[in-house]
């Protein structure tokens, strides 16, 4: 698997590890209502900056082609949201497509996201 740049996160794994290390291991799921993480609150694109992209490509295994989204919420939590791409995609009728293409970015340094 490549990441996005040299230098960065190569795997999904060390992403998500990274994350749970800093608690910033939220999970963002899309719902009717919009994203959540489960804690009770719903979240809109105009919510939400996408503050880092990771893309992954399966180098044996085209199933493994995979983006992660850092998101940050205007109430300063920040997680992530995880989507296969390609023909392996699962989005095509809950509106997770449009939702994610409407939420603005702010793309950032790793170490900016998981300073202390």
């Amino acid at each position: 698997m490549t990441p996005t740049k040299p230098g960065e996160m190569s795997t999904v794994t060390s992403v998500l590890e990274r994350l749970r290390i800093k608690k910033r291991d939220n999970e963002f799921r899309m719902s009717p209502e919009g994203f959540s993480t489960g804690k009770g609150k719903f979240y809109q694109p105009e919510d939400l900056k996408i503050i880092k992209t990771y893309r992954f490509e399966g180098e044996s295994d085209p199933s493994d082609s995979s983006i992660i989204y850092l998101l940050e919420a205007n109430d300063g939590m920040i997680g992530y949201s995880m989507d296969a791409y390609g023909v392996y995609s699962d989005h095509d009728d809950d509106g997770y497509d449009v939702f994610i293409r409407k939420i603005s970015v702010d793309e950032r340094d790793e170490q900016q996201i998981f300073q202390d």
